[in-house]
């Protein structure tokens, strides 16, 4: 039986260690932080789930990752996803590009006029054209990590919590020993790299290839409301009568109606941030809710940190060099992927080609490889490439 180390049990890693289990890998999934720490980008009780993207590539990857976390919620018997649908308001054109992209898709979506849309979400005030779906809503971050890494340890994973990793290191193609900072060397046939916004250090260390990466605090706020937890996801996309282009981001969650503006935060080494809070940065917030967030009491914000490690254009990095995998570069959108992404880790483990949009050297024509698979396009690509829905 190959033995394959996961670096990392955070979201995706521990999404790793889960399928990689599910298909008779000896797995040994070795985490830095205690168990529900908040040192990274997957604590907390809320993200987005959605499938709205002007994008098919990303349309499809989502439409593949809602069953596998229904899959984890049967296996581990922990409640993950609720689906209370998700809204889009903002400039005409962009709502135009998510309306168009799933109804390509076979995704069913509906657009509202604002007063519609007013009368069924008062919470949220509207002042162009809403798109709605249904297949939407929220995912609860520490339980999805909890889920995964019981769902993977049940089919014989280990799991261990407190052990940092100082550096891993290759013995030929089909060798790796990954070194801790304890001294103790573990070997296996394989390893998967997640350490989301450490990445630029042993990522960067452990792979070729991989593109520059920028760690980013960012700052959410959550705002008390009645019923927070009926709330559907929402993104308001910048221009209109909403100033920037960064647009800004929200769901229900059992803390109240989280909202944050999307990768603007300050760029930090992950291992000497002080996670203080920006009081300008959440009165910004603040005054958004005021005018936006009809349904929250905007008076009483409670604001929390959290990392993004983004990449230059906010793909991901799902690859293989040699026998390490390497999972990074998440840039803030990547949780509500991480039941794909773990298939797809395991699927490069075995050998399987990865896709071109998440590769290594993506910008450097010498690793262009056009036998590689765009996995995320359609269901053809996901049954030529052997994967399971």
């Amino acid at each position: 039986m190959a033995h394959v180390v996961v670096v990392g049990g955070g979201v995706m890693g521990s999404a790793a260690a889960w399928q990689l289990a599910s298909r008779g890998f000896a797995v040994t999934l070795l985490e830095r932080g205690a168990a529900g720490h908040t040192e990274g980008s997957s604590h907390g009780s809320s993200r987005i789930f959605r499938l709205a993207y002007p994008d098919a590539f990303y349309v499809s990857l989502a439409a593949r990752a809602l069953p596998l976390w229904r899959r984890l919620e049967a296996e581990s018997g922990i409640e993950v996803l609720s689906l209370t649908g998700a809204v889009d308001h903002g400039p005409p054109a962009a709502i135009e590009a998510l309306h168009g992209e799933l109804r390509a898709g076979g995704h069913a979506a509906r657009v509202l006029g604002p007063e519609q849309a007013a009368e069924r979400w008062p919470g949220l005030r509207f002042d162009t054209s809403v798109l709605f779906h249904a297949a939407a809503g929220r995912l609860h971050a520490d339980r999805a990590v909890l889920a995964f890494q019981q769902a993977a340890a049940a089919k014989g994973a280990v799991v261990r919590h407190g052990v940092r990793v100082a550096k891993l290191l290759r013995h030929g193609a089909d060798k790796v020993e990954v070194v801790t900072t304890g001294g103790e060397a573990v070997t296996a046939d394989a390893a998967v790299v997640a350490v989301g916004g450490w990445a630029p250090g042993l990522a960067a260390r452990s792979v070729s290839g991989l593109p520059p990466l920028r760690v980013t605090q960012e700052q959410p706020v959550h705002f008390p409301a009645p019923d927070a937890l009926d709330w559907p996801s929402f993104i308001h996309h910048g221009g209109a009568a909403l100033a920037g282009d960064s647009g800004v981001y929200g769901l229900g969650s059992e803390d109240g109606v989280k909202a944050g503006f999307h990768a603007v935060g300050p760029v930090v080494d992950p291992d000497r941030r002080d996670r203080s809070i920006d009081p300008l940065a959440l009165r910004q917030v603040q005054e958004y809710a005021e005018r936006w967030l009809l349904g929250v009491d905007a008076s009483a914000p409670t604001a929390t940190t959290c990392l993004y490690t983004l990449t230059p254009e906010h793909d991901f990095v799902v690859d293989r060099d040699g026998p390490v995998t390497v999972l990074a570069g998440f840039s803030g959108h990547g949780f509500k992927f991480a039941s794909v992404i773990g298939e797809l880790a395991a699927d490069l483990v075995t050998g399987r080609p990865g896709a071109r949009r998440f590769s290594l050297g993506r910008t450097d024509p010498a690793r262009a490889d056009p036998e590689r698979a765009d996995l995320g396009r359609t269901d053809q690509a996901r049954t030529d490439g052997g994967k399971t829905a």
